[in-house]
């Protein structure tokens, strides 16, 4: 039988903040030592752990490179009787998005990413250059691979070669961001490596919200033949511990190049290994907001956050998020009722704002309506304005979006003398075929559910008054037809086909690039088909106005989807 070694590795599951590299340095010091006490030989960080991830153009800049570089200088004098692998762009000739290995005081040698992603969300082609040189560091004797997040999503080097040249284990600090199923495609995408290789992984991925990116954590260990030894929870820090026994014996000469040999003290005992459950589809979706809405409020210095509570169930799903995300102590729900506005949804808003235990303020606009009426000239579609102010003959679009900017103007002063941070409440659905009004409703500095499709939202409140064991959100405002309430008897089918529909439509077109045959072939009505891609296509105008918000789909508006406003082409 092949003489092993045990080696008990750590995965610092961490939450960093994006250009805090001072803060970074002081948490990653901080779980060096933790790992250390755990008995850890090898603490692993993830990606770009001492600047964050991404960190975009800052990486541009020479001081912000040069600081990252004082800082793993600074961490190595951490590392007495331990390695700690850890992410940070590497000045040098060019920049790399590297991994240091840190070790005895020093940095023992440094890996460069081989596979730079440049789709979606990423832009690594932008900042940096590829490395080109698979290595290993031996750690008592065990051969070990490193590579960086996209270098093992395809099979193939770096990480074929390293195991080739003697590999045991492969480690991958990794900064994954998260959308629904990720956790569980990248777990058994890791799995195939490993019993591709007959080698075991370890990829420690980074936990926390970075502007519209969620990143969920959600660390795994896996062995040779694929199992799932340790697996970290999601969307929460985590010091994963684990042992290993790993066949002893040093690397080989091959293409991959052993930048370092190292020696520790030994575990003296045996670790228990953790398995976190993997959390059920709408409790990963709803932490997963929760936990993009909370980082950006505490990382961005805000105090309280504000929601415009209407009585629908967008603005419920936004007030149950934010009051879970921030304590309903930081939460102020606004009623702005308007002449149009029905008892039931009035009362359904407060009921909301009482059932989380929220501060509940009342502005009521009908005098602003009719302030604003009395001023704006009449002009007649098509036509030039008469120079005599007063109300058009009956409701128009121009008096529904007039009553959304005042909310969003009462909102925003609101913001204003009191610093609090206005949540929107536009879901996905609306976003993309532009029901949502320009400086209305659409006003604030970030929108919680605008990646969220809106037979989804419904769900989203089921789960959580499940969860609740109680009505946090009345059962009214589930089972009423939805309604912006901006004119009479108004209801959101009188403008857009059920969203039972529409959402698939927008799932094809949006998220899977589909063309309207495609659609069509697989049942959808053609007519309602080239009415949804139309309204989408003339719609980039206003989402490209719209504050920042968080990723939850494979592909969100902003970051991962990107086309122009001024386009001609048409599916």
């Amino acid at each position: 039988m092949a003489e092993t070694t045990r080696i008990r590795l750590a995965l610092g599951q961490i939450d960093p903040t994006v250009g805090d590299i001072e803060g970074n340095t002081r948490l990653i010091s901080e779980w060096i030592a933790r790992a250390r006490n755990a008995g850890a030989n090898v603490v692993l960080f993830p990606e770009l752990a001492v600047t964050g991830y991404p960190p975009e153009d800052l990486l541009l800049r020479t001081a912000f490179l040069e600081a990252a570089q004082d800082a793993i200088e600074a961490l190595a004098g951490e590392t007495e009787e331990i390695v700690a692998i850890v992410g940070f762009p590497e000045l040098g000739d060019a920049v790399h998005n590297s991994a240091a290995v840190l070790a005895d005081g020093q940095v023992a040698g440094v890996y460069r990413k081989m596979l730079l992603p440049n789709y979606g969300v990423f832009d690594e082609d932008r900042y940096f250059e590829p490395g080109t040189q698979p290595v290993l560091i031996e750690v008592n004797d065990v051969a070990i691979g490193l590579t960086i997040c996209e270098d093992i999503w395809y099979a193939g080097p770096p990480a074929t070669l390293e195991a080739e040249a003697g590999a045991q284990l492969v480690i991958n600090p990794s900064a994954s961001p998260y959308h629904r199923g990720k956790g569980l495609a990248l777990e058994r995408m890791v799995a195939e490596r490993a019993r591709e290789t007959s080698t075991a992984f370890a990829l420690c991925n980074v936990v926390g919200g970075q502007d519209e990116l969620v990143f969920d954590g959600h660390s795994i260990l896996i062995d040779a033949a694929g199992n799932t030894l340790a697996r970290a929870p999601q969307f929460e820090e985590e010091l994963l511990i684990c042992d290993l026994e790993l066949p002893a014996g040093t690397a080989h000469e091959g293409a991959a190049a052993t930048i370092a040999r190292l020696s520790v003290p030994a575990p003296v005992d045996q670790a228990d290994p953790s398995l976190a459950p993997v959390l059920d589809p709408l409790a990963e979706v709803y932490g997963a907001l929760v936990l993009g809405l909370r980082d950006y409020v505490a990382k961005n210095g805000f105090e309280q956050v504000l929601v415009a509570v209407s009585g629908g169930i967008d603005s419920a799903l936004v007030a149950l998020v934010a009051a879970d995300a921030v304590g309903p102590e930081r939460l102020v729900c606004v009623v702005m009722p308007s002449p149009h506005s029905s008892e039931e949804t009035q009362g359904d808003a407060r009921a909301i704002a009482n059932n989380l235990g929220a501060e509940l303020i009342e502005i009521p606009i009908a005098a602003a309506m009719e302030a604003y009426a009395s001023m704006l000239p009449r002009v007649p579609p098509g036509g030039t304005a008469t120079g005599t102010a007063g109300p058009a003959s009956g409701p128009d679009l121009a008096d529904e979006n007039l009553q959304a900017r005042i909310r969003g103007n009462l909102m925003m002063a609101l913001s204003n003398r009191a610093g609090w941070l206005v949540l929107t409440t536009g879901n996905k659905s609306e976003m993309s075929v532009g029901y949502a009004t320009l400086y209305g409703d659409m006003a604030g500095g970030f929108a919680v559910i605008k990646d969220v499709p809106k037979t989804l939202v419904y769900e989203l409140v089921r789960y959580r008054n499940d969860r609740a064991g109680t009505e946090l959100v009345p059962a009214d405002v589930i089972e009423r037809p939805p309604s912006a309430e901006l004119r009479p008897d108004q209801l959101d089918s009188d403008s857009l086909p059920p969203y039972e529909v529409l959402d698939r439509i927008l799932q094809a077109y949006v998220e899977e690039d589909s063309g309207p045959e495609e659609m069509v072939a697989a049942g959808l009505p053609a007519e309602i088909v080239d009415e949804v891609i139309r309204m989408v296509d003339r719609s980039e105008y206003k989402r490209r106005q719209a504050p920042p918000g968080i990723k939850i789909t494979p592909k969100a508006f902003g970051r991962d989807r990107r086309l122009p406003i001024t386009n001609r082409y048409r599916a």
